[in-house]
This record gives C-alpha cells, sequence and structure tokens, in this order.
C-alpha cells in the first residue's frame, strides 16, 4: 500500500518496512544544504524564481524551497519554515562563492574592509566572526572562559551571548515575541494539514554542547575529568531551562510535529571527546531525563545529532531513549556501517550515512556518487529503521551534478 512520506517515515522510524524508502534534505540545520551549494544546484536545474533564504546563518544553511523538495522527493518539513515568511523579512547578500542569497532581516554584522563578517549583540560583544571567503561564522565569546561562575544568577543572559544562541535560527528567533507558542502552534497546525510529509523541530536541549559553548571546548574537556562536579552543577542548570522548553513544546505542538531533534556532538573523527564512563556518569542521566519527558507527555520521537567516532556509545544512546541518531558518519573510526546496522539497527534508527561528505560527495565522480548511495542503502534499509540523508550539511563545495546523483540513487533504490 502507497504510504504519505510522513507515513514512510514514522514507520520506518518504527522499525517497521516503508513502502519505499524515506528521504531527508533540510529537516533541521544539520542535515540540510549549504546556501553556496543551494545556489548552484538551483543553477543546475535551470530554476530562476524563488529564493535563496538563509535560515541558519551560523552555519549559512539555506531553507530548500517546496520546489526543490518536490524534485528529488524529500519526506520532512523543517517547522522553522513557519516564521520569516514575507519577502520585507529577508534581504539580498552575496556569497563568498558568488551566489545571489538572502539574510534574515535581523542579522546585520558588520562587513569589514578585509573582507571579513562580524556579529555584534545590543551591548556591543562581538559574538561572531566569519573570514574572507569563509563559509561560516565562527564562536567569539565565551561566557565562562577564565572560570565557573559563583552562582548561575547570569546564565541565561550569558546563553543569549553565546553564538548558537545570539545567532539562533528560525522559528527560535521569534521566541521573545509575546504570544510565540500559541502563533507557533497555529501555524504548525496550518503547516501540517497542507502537506503529508512528516514535520521536525529543533530543540537543542545540549549538554557537553553547551559547556563547550560557555567554557571553550579545551577547558571544558578537562572540566570533565578534573572538575566533574562543576559539570554537574552546570548541567542541573541546563536541565531545568531543557523541561521548561520542552513542556511548551509538547503541550503546544503534541499531535502536530512528529520529530523532536536534539544536539550533543560526543565524537571526534577517530574517538569520543570522553571516555564511556565518563559519559553515563555526566551526561546519560541528562539525556534520559529529556527523553522521559517528551515520551511520557507527547507521541514525538527523539531526534540526536551527535557526529564523529561514537560507537561505543550508541548502545547507552538507545538505553536513554532516543529513537533516532544522526548524522552516521560513517567517515569516522570504527562506525562501519554494516556492523552499525547488525549491531543497533533494532535499536535505533539511522538517520544519515547516505553519502560520505567528506571524500565522496564533494570530490568523487558522479558514478562514483551514485554507487557509494546505493550500497549504503542496501546495507542501511533493511527492516526499516533508516532514513536516507548525508552525512551533515552539503557543504559549499559540492558539485551540483554530485547532489543529483546522490538523488538519482535514492530514486532508483525507491523503484
Amino acid at each position: 500500500m502507497k504510504m504519505t512520506p510522513r507515513e514512510r517515515v514514522m514507520a520506518s522510524v518504527n522499525h517497521q518496512n516503508p513502502d519505499s524508502l524515506p528521504m531527508d534534505l533540510g529537516s533541521n540545520v544539520s542535515a540540510g544544504i549549504s546556501g553556496m551549494a543551494y545556489g548552484k544546484l538551483k543553477e543546475y536545474l535551470g530554476i530562476t524564481t524563488g529564493h535563496n533564504r538563509i535560515y541558519d546563518v551560523v552555519q549559512q544553511v539555506a531553507q530548500p524551497e517546496i520546489q526543490i523538495l518536490d524534485i528529488i522527493g524529500a519526506d520532512v518539513l523543517d517547522v522553522g519554515r513557519v516564521f520569516n515568511t514575507e519577502d520585507s523579512d529577508w534581504y539580498d547578500v552575496t556569497l563568498s562563492n558568488g551566489v545571489a542569497a538572502q539574510w534574515p532581516g535581523w542579522f546585520r554584522p558588520r562587513h569589514n574592509k578585509d573582507g571579513s563578517y562580524e556579529y555584534f549583540d545590543c551591548e556591543g560583544t562581538l559574538i561572531a566572526k566569519m573570514p574572507n571567503g569563509g563559509m561560516c561564522f565562527d564562536q567569539q565569546y565565551f561566557p565562562y572562559k577564565e572560570d565557573y561562575p559563583e552562582n548561575y544568577n547570569d546564565l541565561d543572559k550569558e546563553m543569549g551571548k553565546v553564538i548558537w544562541s545570539a545567532m539562533v535560527h528560525s522559528p527560535w528567533d521569534h521566541s521573545n515575541e509575546k504570544y510565540f507558542w500559541e502563533t507557533l502552534r497555529e501555524r504548525c497546525l496550518v503547516l501540517k494539514n497542507s502537506t503529508d510529509r512528516a514535520l521536525m523541530i529543533t530543540c537543542g536541549c545540549n549538554f557537553f554542547e553547551w559547556g563547550t559553548f560557555l567554557r571553550r571546548m579545551e577547558n571544558y574537556l578537562m572540566d570533565i575529568y578534573e572538575e566533574p562536579e562543576q559539570v554537574l552543577a552546570l548541567n542541573d542548570q541546563l536541565l531545568e531551562r531543557h523541561l521548561k522548553n520542552l513542556e511548551n513544546t509538547c503541550k503546544y505542538l503534541n499531535g502536530i510535529v512528529d520529530i523532536v531533534r536534539f544536539g550533543d556532538d560526543l565524537g571526534m573523527n577517530n574517538n569520543m571527546f570522553m571516555s564511556l564512563e565518563k559519559y553515563r556518569t555526566l551526561f546519560k542521566p541528562y539525556h534520559t531525563k529529556i527523553n522521559e519527558y517528551v515520551h511520557k507527555h507527547s507521541s514525538m520521537k527523539t531526534f540526536l545529532h551527535s557526529c564523529g567516532s561514537i560507537f561505543p556509545v550508541i548502545g547507552d544512546l538507545a538505553e536513554a531513549g532516543f529513537d533516532i541518531l544522526n548524522p552516521v558518519q560513517t567517515s569516522a573510526a570504527n562506525m562501519d556501517p554494516a556492523r552499525l546496522k547488525q549491531e543497533y539497527g533494532k535499536d535505533i534508527t539511522f538517520w544519515g550515512g547516505g553519502c560520505n561528505t567528506r571524500k565522496i560527495l564533494n570530490m568523487g565522480t558522479e558514478k562514483e556518487v551514485y554507487d557509494y548511495c546505493r550500497r549504503m542503502i542496501d546495507i542501511f534499509f533493511q527492516d526499516g529503521g533508516f532514513v536516507f540523508n548525508q552525512e551533515h550539511n552539503i557543504l559549499g563545495d559540492v558539485p551540483p551534478q554530485n547532489i543529483m546523483a546522490m538523488y538519482k540513487a535514492v530514486e532508483d533504490a525507491r523503484r
């Protein structure tokens, strides 16, 4: 029986066999496409209408238009698209590779003589910088770089100065507006009634990553071993804020949105950032609590974005309650796709792993891209538990013909 895209995605997430391979582009800011690549893709397809709107300004990720999603057959939508819908919400810019695009009206970085961009908050704090020719903005302000505070009375203010909050993507760039939650619910309901695609919302709820955002990576990695009590104290504060956000998310979006996305990059190219024992004592209890809350108070599935070599912890992530794992970075150490599917294919859904974005999608021939994707589909797409997506975002150096070769592999697999 033919399924709708929403039914197809949710069947696979529930480890059932869908009618055909579910596929995603742009369901969240780690499963999308750079504005540089998006503009080139539209040009390659001969599409001169529409826009190239950069809805995640940190990573310079474009919001794929429905026309493009129809062409490639994508099955999921990011509900962030229900905000910033008017032409007046955007202004024209030129990206570093010469591609025309638009930035949201609230985002006004300073363009320096050397070609770099700098973004300051209303207090004059330098939040982020992108060098001349750069593809993304880099964090410049780390609130607790020198040490942990005596108390966390200013935590909300300091979190608001971190790049991922100060330059946050939609819908959260509207979260301070009156009746935000009511408006979000109303617009998401309209979206659900107008599409048969699955809907996803990004809610962050990071723990490890917020530690690195606040303390800076090198400091926080030492804290995990030298000051674990400080890590736990900060996690307690973060949990309080995350649960408050999830309370509203579940209250207003249950029955409308299908998947809630969390993020916590636990891996590097060659290993995890910490030992399995440290994950279990410092972070797993908090991951368990946010999953328990969502599953108790809604029908939404939980999605964890975690890059890198994380094979040792996947079983624990499933035990913590995550339903979905992304981006399935098979290019990292010990992330062999066949082993992943064999050992954890019944415990967690793999959302990604469809194409290596480090060497294949960007540097391979069209045939190499096609053949690679078909191999990954053959491995992962057994008994459900798989949604095709490339490993993280499609970056600006990826040729459009390679992008279409990837989707040709999906199309042929569906047949």
